[in-house]
Parts: structure tokens; C-alpha cells; sequence
């Protein structure tokens, strides 16, 4: 019997590590679904084919290459992976380290370094590393990203006014000093192609958003440029084009003291493909209410990354932007994220010979829209909002970003995050809060039960009212088990009852998933008493501009208060227990 239930296990624990692409197929897969995935794939190959050239060529590489990683890490990523709808490629996460890499160890060494990433995350999703990657802290992924989309911008200011320069310095003020010093060699043509891009971008942006506006753009801008004979840079004239096939895959050159010297930037990549990955598999749940396999998905970038590796491509991960279109777009399974692949494949085969007459200035107003978006402008300036420590680690992670180096960044928010929530727990013990602890007491049935009696009968509670108890510090380590618990319970009650009466601090991260629980209450209609707030979690909560007059969220002082407040929310119903005690 043990035998068996091992065996069971371990069936188990492997079923985890199924593609979405075998669960969706199993369920059935008909023509109409087809015929979804189809439309949904082609629009967001629409939507990656610029990206892709522009992301390249910001990374120091070719246009070609940005597609070749499109295409393979963008099938792998879908056949493989953990996610009904994600899709993948190269991101702007990427740009300052292949930059680095490349300018530091040649392309090769990228390709080892890529390599030795994809390994990596395959052996952190088969070790269930997935779920560990949620406790980075918002302001850590904040701070880096917020930074990357500066020096993305930073990246493009020499294409976008066509200055003459024989080299662009790779640190971010020398950039700067250089592109000043070269300011008498704008441009008026590029300045012009740049800014019509763009224009036509944010115009299309508001007045049509479902127009695929990056290539339409990019489009009308070669129209421009080829029609009228305008003496701008091109894909042709700085690369010679991109090629019509896709390379015999090759093993990049080996070797002990060059993989040592690589690893930093191998784990910063594997780093970084976890975590954007992840992310964007987080916001597909949110938008579909499907959940994925984190540690399939993390083990399906680990193939899609080595698979590049092989094929002369860069890193790449899940993209975000391109994975909400997706769903937008109709998408109903992963054969959209495979469709999306096939058609940017087609293109290179059917199409390549027109990429030559791409202006550089339109893909750089492409990036300049990408380094907004990663900007996060709004929730950077929330989290100034949030306490002392969160805007620190959030600003010193943006400083180092942009002017040391994205591996240093990373690792000194992980580590300040931690060191600042080590000295809020020190504060939380030296006041001696009664009752706050950090891991639950074990309590006997007869201590569980005369603790019901003395409260109130939650079993005897109508099913309109759910009850949530909050124990301890709600941070970045924790926040995310917010939504499995809601998740489990089901069907939305009318009512959810939060008993926050134990809960002595609330940082960002667990204030923004709070954010996100009372927005899937509101789309539910259910209303969110909130128990025994305190007075810290309560103040951050406001100064986040979480807690505000006519949200839906009601606040009660005590259980019992919280217990008579949702009886009147429900009147229809009579609830038969003992009045509470007081928390």
C-alpha cells in the first residue's frame, strides 16, 4: 500500500510539468478553436515583428536575430509551457544585459551565456523553484524594470535624431556625454521619420487600439523613406537586410574559465527570464481566471532559451504586452502562441527582401513607446506612497539599474528588501503586540474548539459570508497566498469578513495584492469588510490609496461589529450563531 501511494506521489508531482498544450488538447480542441488561435496568432505576429527587429538591434544585435528568437523560443515557449496563452520572445528586460554581454564577451559569449541560462531554469523548475520566484518584492521589480526602460530610452536617442557617432558608450552618462558632443550631426530627416512614427503610434494608440499600431507605423515610415529617397539608416544599409531562412543550429564553443566568467550574466539572464515569464503568466490568469504551472513554465523558457542558444538567437522570456494581445485577440489555447511563431517564420521565407528599407528612426520610436510602458510610471509613483523601506530598496534598485549595472541592482534590492523586513519583524517583537506572531501555533481540537465557542460559529454563517484570517505580517513573502486561498473558496460570496486584528504591518507588495483582492471582489459585487485594522497597516494602505471613501470596503472595528455589519448586507438571510466576542 505505501508502494502504491508513492507511486502515486510521483504521478502526481509529474503532472505538474505537462504542457498546457496536452491539457487543452485533451479537453478537445474543435476547427472553431482553431479557428481563434488563428486569428489570435496572427495578430500578434503583427505585433512581433517589429518588437522583435527593434528589441534586437537595442540589444546590439541584428534585426535577424530578434526574429529567429521569435520563432523558436516562441514556439518552444508555447508548446512547452505552463500557460494556456503565453507568448514568448525577446523583451525589453533583456536589452541592458545582452548589451552588456555582447560588448563585454562578443556575440558568443551571449550565446554560452544563454545556454547556460536555459540549464539553469530547467533545473529550478524541476526543483519547484516557481513558486519562490513570487517573493521578489514589487518595489525590487519595480525599481529594475522602471530602470531598464530608462536605459532602453538612453538607447535610442542616437537613431532617433541620426547622430553621427563611431561609438556609443555602454555606460549610461558616458552615453549621454557622448550624444551631447555629437549634437551639431542631427538629423532633420530622421528627427522627422522618428517623430511621425511615433505620432502615428500614440494617434493610432488612442483613436484605434485594436490597429496593430507598430507596424503600421513602421510600414508607412519605409513607404516614406523609399518613396521619397530620404538619406535616413535603414535595416539594409547598417545590417544588409535579415536572411529568407532560419541556421543550421550549432553548439556555442565551451569552455570551464569562459562558462566562470560568463555566470553572472548567465544567472541575471535565467533570473530575469524567470521572473518576466512568471509575471506575465500571473497576468493571464488574471485576465482569463485559468491558473498556470509555474514550474512547467519555468522549465519550458529553460528549452526555449537553449534552443535559442543553438539557433543564434538571443534570450528571451514571456512578453507581457504581447501575451495580454493575445488574449484580447481571441486566443484559446497554445496553438495561437505555436500559430504566432509559424507566421513570423513566413514572413522571414516570404517577405525578408522588404525588411531592408525599414528606417532604424521608426523602430526606435517603436522602443520609445516600450520604455513607457516598462516605465510604470503610475505604480512608481505609488510606491513612493509606500513605506520608508519599500521606496528605498525601490530607488536604490532604479539607481544601480541605470548607473552601476542590472546583476548588482538585483542583488542589493533582494538583500536590502530582506535586511529591512528582518528589522520590521525585530520592531513587531520588541513592542510585544500580543498575539502577532510570525508562523501559526499548533492549538489541540479542544483549545481550536473553545475558541469557536467563544466567538461565533463560522460553520452556522450563511454561505454569502466567508471569513478570512489574516495572522501575521502580510508581505512580499506571503501576499501571494492571498489569492490561492480565494481561489479555493469558489464561488464569490456576497460577503468576505477579513480579520486583520493580527496583521501588524502591511508593506507594497501585500498591499498590492490586497489591491487585487478587492478588485476581484468589486467585479464580483461582493463587498470586503475589513476587521480590526490596525493603525499601520491601515495608514500605508491609505497613503497607497488602497483605503478611500466609496471603494466598496467597509471598515469594523471588532469581529463582532464585522459580524452584525454583514447581516445587514444580507437581510434576507438570518444567521443563528452566538454574538462574538470582542477580537
Amino acid at each position: 500500500m505505501i508502494d502504491n501511494a508513492a507511486r502515486g506521489l510521483r504521478h502526481l508531482d509529474w503532472r505538474l510539468f505537462v504542457p498546457k498544450l496536452v491539457t487543452t488538447l485533451r479537453e478537445g480542441y474543435d476547427l472553431v478553436a482553431f479557428r481563434h488561435d488563428a486569428v489570435a496568432g496572427l495578430t500578434v505576429a503583427i505585433v512581433a515583428l517589429p518588437l522583435a527587429m527593434a528589441l534586437a538591434i537595442a540589444s546590439g544585435a541584428s534585426p535577424a536575430q530578434g526574429l529567429i528568437t521569435a520563432v523558436v523560443a516562441g514556439f518552444l515557449i508555447s508548446a512547452l509551457g505552463g500557460s494556456r496563452f503565453q507568448i514568448g520572445g525577446p523583451t525589453g528586460a533583456f536589452v541592458v544585459v545582452v548589451y552588456g554581454v555582447i560588448d563585454q564577451h562578443g556575440y558568443d559569449g551571449l550565446l554560452l551565456a544563454t545556454l547556460m541560462a536555459g540549464v539553469m531554469l530547467i533545473v529550478a523548475g524541476l526543483a519547484r523553484f516557481g513558486t519562490w520566484i513570487k517573493y521578489i518584492p514589487d518595489a525590487v521589480v519595480t525599481g529594475f524594470t522602471s530602470g531598464i526602460a530608462v536605459i532602453i530610452f538612453s538607447s535610442q536617442i542616437k537613431d532617433i535624431f541620426g547622430l553621427q557617432m563611431a561609438d556609443v558608450p555602454a555606460e549610461f552618462l558616458d552615453k549621454w556625454h557622448a550624444m551631447w558632443a555629437a549634437r551639431a550631426t542631427v538629423d532633420p530627416a530622421t528627427v522627422a521619420i522618428a517623430a511621425g512614427a511615433l505620432a502615428l503610434i500614440l494617434a493610432l494608440r488612442r483613436y484605434a487600439p485594436r490597429a496593430p499600431g507598430f507596424l503600421v507605423a513602421v510600414v508607412l515610415a519605409s513607404f516614406v523613406v523609399a518613396l521619397a529617397g530620404l538619406p535616413v539608416d535603414t535595416i539594409g544599409s547598417r545590417f544588409g537586410g535579415i536572411p529568407s531562412e532560419i541556421p543550421m543550429p550549432r553548439m556555442p564553443e565551451l569552455g570551464l574559465a569562459r562558462m566562470a566568467e560568463l555566470l553572472p550574466s548567465a544567472f541575471t539572464i535565467a533570473f530575469l527570464a524567470g521572473v518576466e515569464s512568471l509575471l506575465s503568466a500571473m497576468v493571464a490568469d488574471g485576465m482569463t481566471g485559468r491558473r498556470h504551472r509555474s514550474n512547467c513554465e519555468l522549465v519550458a523558457q529553460g528549452v526555449a532559451n537553449t534552443a535559442s542558444a543553438f539557433f543564434g538567437g538571443l534570450p528571451a522570456t514571456g512578453a507581457i504586452a504581447r501575451t495580454a494581445t493575445n488574449i484580447r485577440s481571441g486566443a484559446r489555447s497554445p496553438v495561437a502562441g505555436i500559430l504566432h511563431a509559424a507566421f513570423l517564420l513566413l514572413f522571414m521565407l516570404v517577405a525578408a527582401p522588404l525588411a531592408a528599407f525599414i528606417p532604424l528612426a521608426s523602430l526606435a520610436a517603436v522602443l520609445v513607446v516600450v520604455a513607457w510602458n516598462m516605465s510604470e510610471v503610475e505604480r512608481f509613483r505609488q510606491l513612493l506612497s509606500a513605506p520608508l523601506g519599500d521606496r528605498l530598496v525601490l530607488l536604490v534598485t532604479f539607481g544601480l539599474t541605470v548607473l552601476v549595472d542590472l546583476t548588482v541592482a538585483i542583488e542589493v534590492g533582494v538583500v536590502l528588501a530582506a535586511v529591512l523586513f528582518m528589522h520590521r519583524m525585530s520592531e513587531v517583537v520588541a513592542i510585544g503586540r500580543p498575539g502577532t506572531t510570525i508562523i501559526e501555533r499548533d492549538e489541540d481540537d479542544e483549545t481550536v474548539h473553545a475558541h469557536r465557542r467563544g466567538l461565533v460559529d463560522l460553520d452556522a454563517l450563511p454561505p454569502e459570508i466567508q471569513v478570512l484570517q489574516m495572522r501575521g505580517p502580510l508581505f512580499f513573502g506571503v501576499a501571494n497566498r492571498l489569492a490561492d486561498v480565494v481561489d479555493r473558496i469558489g464561488t464569490p460570496p456576497r460577503v468576505y469578513i477579513m480579520r486583520m486584528r493580527e496583521v501588524p504591518i502591511i508593506d507594497s507588495s501585500g498591499a498590492s495584492r490586497l489591491r487585487e483582492f478587492l478588485n476581484r471582489a468589486r467585479r464580483h459585487h461582493a463587498t470586503v469588510i475589513l476587521s480590526g485594522l490596525q493603525r499601520e497597516p491601515k495608514r500605508t494602505l491609505i497613503a497607497m490609496r488602497i483605503l478611500h471613501p466609496g471603494d466598496g470596503v467597509r471598515l469594523a472595528p471588532d469581529f463582532a461589529t464585522a459580524i452584525a455589519l454583514a447581516g445587514t448586507l444580507i437581510p434576507d438571510k438570518s444567521m443563528t450563531t452566538k454574538p462574538p466576542a470582542a477580537e
